[in-house]
């Protein structure tokens, strides 16, 4: 007795899967060989008697058996890998040497997700080039959770803009995970400054064209972008004085060296409050609670003005999502925790929670908006 397999029965789709993935496999161990190619599929055309007909079967059961055991066992494994996250240390690298903001907001989440993960979150500083060799390092970082960057308004939006050939682009190599903070710039003059409010100083700047001076650490920080703003805004312009620290400025502003300077609130508090400098205006729409007197550029001068230095947390592209979820999830949590959260806002850090698509908007917009700057400025590092 004979029976033939014809095409399109159960038993020949059968054996066709088999014979695919029996081709597959031995492909796939060959693969070393330097001359070894990919089977080609080839048609099925069988003739066997009962006895060998279940002989095959057994055999296609087992086989077949045998190779949906592996797959569960890897699609478990894969799955188990990714729901005990983090089973090892973390490590958040920064752009910029201890001590700067970025700084600041990697240690404020490591030192708690430590304590919520039980697995150790440690921050490495990689300076150098503007931010770009810490950023470069964590573009090409193995997207597995482990390996996350504390990214700031300067490596994520601005380098891209004013820096060419970087080697990455962090629109596209990473993925924001959850914004951390975003803290105003305050526009800083000597306390004995003839500018008593920001209307003085455009009105100072349009008329001696060229002749003020404003000062930054640097091509491309936010104090240098905020104050390229403002000479748009104004249509007049400065002389832009960089510094290799903000020791050295803050010196020179108080003794009039320089007339203007756009610091972090947190920076220029100390001198604010013991007199030695004057807070003419803040850099984003909404006043500061502890400079309650002192308005917004936005609503006395350039409406729409709203700068500021914000950093979060990033992760390459590629990361798993549950991962991404989870990060996202306990820093909004340890963010809300009411030790924290009064510290943030005693340094006048806003705190908003958010999302990964929230995120994600903002630092696009935010991409947009300094594009726009540095073109406009024709801005360019020294």
């Amino acid at each position: 007795m004979h029976l033939t397999f014809t095409q399109g029965s159960d038993h020949f789709k059968l054996l066709l899967a088999l014979k695919s993935t029996l081709n597959y496999l031995q492909a796939t161990s060959n693969t070393n060989s330097p001359t070894s190619t990919p089977p080609t599929p080839m048609p099925i055309a069988l003739t066997m008697n009962t006895t060998s007909r279940f002989t095959l079967q057994l055999q296609l059961a087992s086989r077949l058996g045998l190779l949906l055991a592996l797959f569960c066992s890897f699609s478990n494994w894969a799955m188990s890998a990714e729901m005990d996250y983090p089973s090892k240390p973390i490590t958040i690298i920064v752009a910029y040497a201890p001590g700067g903001q970025g700084d600041a907001f990697a240690r404020i989440v490591a030192e708690r997700l430590t304590v919520i993960y039980k697995q150790s979150v440690v921050v490495d500083n990689r300076p150098g080039v503007s931010g770009v060799v810490g950023t470069r390092m964590a573009a090409k970082a193995k997207n597995d959770g482990y390996t996350l960057f504390l990214g700031q308004t300067g490596e994520m939006v601005v380098n891209r803009s004013m820096i060419k050939d970087m080697g990455f682009d962090p629109l596209k190599d990473f993925v924001p995970v959850v914004l951390i903070g975003n803290a105003p710039l305050v526009l800083l003059v000597a306390a004995d400054s003839p500018f008593k409010n920001v209307n003085d100083l455009i009105d100072a700047a349009k008329s001696k064209a060229g002749r003020l001076s404003f000062a930054s650490v640097g091509a491309g920080t936010p104090g240098h972008l905020a104050a390229s703003a403002l000479e748009l805004g104004m249509k007049a312009e400065m002389v832009h004085i960089p510094y290799k620290g903000v020791g050295p400025l803050m010196t020179d502003l108080m003794a009039q060296r320089l007339d203007l300077f756009f610091s972090s609130a947190s920076a220029a508090m100390p001198q604010i409050k013991g007199g030695k400098l004057r807070a003419l205006a803040i850099t984003t729409p909404k006043r500061m609670a502890s400079l309650p007197q002192v308005p917004t550029i936005s609503e006395v001068a350039i409406a729409g003005f709203n700068y500021s230095l914000w950093g979060g947390l990033f992760a390459p592209v590629g990361t798993p999502n549950n991962v991404l979820q989870s990060l996202n999830k306990e820093v909004n949590l340890l963010l809300s925790q009411p030790d924290l959260k009064a510290q943030m806002e005693q340094d006048n850090l806003a705190v908003p929670a958010n999302s990964l698509v929230e995120f994600s908007a903002y630092v696009a917009s935010e991409a947009i908006k300094f594009e726009k700057l540095v073109n406009e400025a024709k801005l360019k590092m020294d």
